[in-house]
């Protein structure tokens, strides 16, 4: 990378700290340091322009519609605004915003229509955080946020939902396991990111084997 390259990814990280300093604790911007250094690891053993990569890695969540009523155009348009700024080429910018646009989860039945290295990697990266350790406290974390109950043993999994149907869930946090993290291990991308998965995914098993126990049921 070049010099301009550097400090481009730097002034990136500044803007960031600064537009994500009041984000939930599960999108800050620890969370997207995360995925940087996640996506740097996966893009060690792919051929894929590093640039877009950390770039695409460092504003995928600069605007979660999430916490933006649903609107998934407000991430892409601050990304597009900052990097034009920056002076960024606009091939480069585009390959940016296409990975903002396509990177969610969405919900399980949604079928992904853009493919890149790129994409797979920033993706695989994100995807990496919502499992594991981390992804555990990310997820009760986010689970408080939205005030949503613990668990519910009468309220089950919706293992079809819809993409509206997944934003619009106010299901049990332990439920999200089900509905989500527990189905990211095989939608990895990469082989780098897989390996990594597979051992975050056991982690999560063994998380729940207790979480059941514990509670004195036998789980969904």
């Amino acid at each position: 990378m070049t010099t301009s390259d550097i400090k481009l990814i730097e002034d990136t990280k500044t803007f960031l700290k600064q537009q994500l300093q009041d984000a939930e604790g599960g999108h800050d911007y620890f969370h997207t340091e995360r995925v940087l250094n996640n996506a740097v690891k996966i893009a060690k053993g792919e051929n894929c322009n590093l640039l877009v990569v950390q770039l695409g890695a460092l504003l995928h969540d600069v605007a979660d519609s999430k916490f933006h009523d649903g609107d998934e155009s407000r991430g892409p348009q601050i990304a597009r605004e900052f990097l034009s700024k920056q002076e960024v080429a606009t091939e480069v910018i585009e390959q940016v915003i296409i990975i903002i646009e396509n990177i969610s989860f969405k919900g399980g039945n949604f079928d992904q229509k853009f493919k890149s290295i790129e994409l797979d990697i920033v993706q695989d990266a994100d995807r990496l955080d919502a499992i594991g350790a981390v992804g555990i406290a990310r997820t009760f974390n986010y689970g408080g946020f939205k005030n949503r109950a613990l668990y519910n043993p009468e309220i089950t999994p919706n293992f079809s939902m819809t993409k509206e149907e997944y934003k619009k869930s106010d299901s049990p946090t332990i439920n999200h396991f089900y509905e989500k993290l527990l189905l990211l291990k095989d939608k990895m991308n990469t082989e780098t990111a897989k390996k990594i998965a597979q051992e975050r995914h056991q982690f999560m098993e063994l998380f729940l084997e207790n979480f059941f126990e514990e509670c004195g049921t036998k789980g969904f």
